[in-house]
């Protein structure tokens, strides 16, 4: 049997520089919430996260977009590819809707390209 694979691998955990290829507006499939999903990636893989728009969400967002290097208040989502940030990979595991656990990878810790968290020196 021939294998064809044309994706990328997920990003392994720890920190990466990662290029915003793709955004994607949405809405979550329980709640209704409004959220993006951005494809972060490099040559290693990538990994999609989600960004929730509801008020719980909005420290989360404002610090992807202030690592991002986006200062504004109002943007359009679309503004948000091409942009490079740090980001950490790591596992998170929690309770679905229904009861279920569930383990996801995701992006956290969002750093500014060439910004040294002093906290990693010792």
């Amino acid at each position: 049997m021939k294998l064809k694979i044309e994706e990328k691998p997920y990003l392994p955990n720890g920190r990466h520089i990662v290029q915003i290829t793709e955004v994607e507006e949405g809405r979550s499939e329980n709640k209704d919430v409004p959220f993006i999903n951005c494809r972060l990636e490099n040559e290693e893989g990538f990994i999609n996260q989600r960004f929730y728009l509801s008020e719980p969400g909005q420290p989360i967002l404002a610090s992807f977009l202030k690592a991002a290097g986006i200062e504004k208040t109002a943007m359009d989502s679309r503004e948000l590819k091409g942009k490079t940030l740090s980001v950490e990979v790591e596992e998170r595991t929690y309770e679905d809707s229904e009861g279920k656990e569930k383990t996801i990878k995701q992006a956290t810790h969002f750093e500014t390209v060439g910004q040294v968290n002093t906290s990693d020196r010792f």
